[in-house]
């Protein structure tokens, strides 16, 4: 593929795990070796190597990846967990992926005009100030995959940052909140309703199927009658405004 494509029009950053075994917190190199000796072999030669670990890289860890994977060391970066996903970008470029990068590329001139100031100082550094809370609960179908509603959950971070809030975020199973998990699970049924009544916004996201409805029904009913801040999105959007056409002709109810 290299020779396809040609010199300097592509640049291959290979991401891979670099797992810390025992009770003494070794870091392995044996799987990103691997996947390295794979992807040459299929004639893909990476020109960085971004190592996802808990911890920054130990340097002797460092220098064997760069030997064992032919990757310069300097190429080989520590991508360690972070405060924030804002981070990454910093973290790559405090190693200098992006003159790599663009040198790899044929275009060294403009990784002078990276400017990531504005970047730290209103993004990545704003949220890790933000200090006051506000509690959101989610009512959903799939709250056991988080990654269903990924989309949501960036949005209200990114919402949460512009209002200067920190996010909190309760996950409600939207059929916990129905009358029969009251007679079948009276537990789950009693969480999820505090959780619901100690939010100071709600969301109901889309889903398919009938599964979880009422509940959803529910918790817009809720949110209606107490005036409790809701958006809906999709099939929660759909039954938000069922019930702001219906609301005139319900009775308050006990939650």
């Amino acid at each position: 593929f290299h020779f396809k494509v040609g010199p300097g029009n592509m640049c291959i950053v290979h991401v891979s795990l670099i797992p810390i075994i025992g009770v003494v917190g070794e870091q392995k190199t044996k799987p990103t070796q691997h996947s390295v000796a794979v992807l040459r072999s299929l004639g893909l030669h990476p020109d960085l190597l971004a190592c996802r670990c808990s911890h920054p890289l130990d340097d002797g860890v460092r220098q064997k990846l760069a030997l064992f994977c032919q990757v310069p060391a300097e190429n080989v970066l520590t991508m360690h967990d972070v405060s924030n996903i804002w981070r990454v970008p910093l973290l790559m470029q405090s190693q200098n992926a992006h003159q790599t990068i663009l040198r790899v590329l044929g275009l060294s001139h403009y990784a002078d005009k990276l400017d990531m100031h504005n970047w730290k100082t209103q993004i990545a550094d704003r949220w890790d100030s933000l200090k006051e809370p506000v509690h959101i609960a989610l009512i959903g179908k799939y709250t056991d995959l988080s990654d269903a509603y990924l989309s949501v959950l960036k949005a209200l971070q990114h919402a949460c940052m512009a209002a200067g809030l920190k996010l909190q975020l309760t996950w409600i199973e939207a059929q916990y909140l129905e009358a029969e998990a009251k007679q079948e699970q009276p537990d789950k049924y009693e969480c999820s309703w505090n959780q619901l009544r100690a939010a100071d916004g709600v969301l109901v996201p889309g889903g398919f199927g009938n599964r979880g409805v009422e509940g959803k029904i529910l918790a817009a009913q809720y949110a209606r009658q107490n005036k409790v801040p809701y958006l809906g999105i999709c099939l929660g959007m759909q039954v938000g405004l069922g019930m702001s056409s219906f609301s005139a002709y319900l009775a308050p109810v006990a939650y």
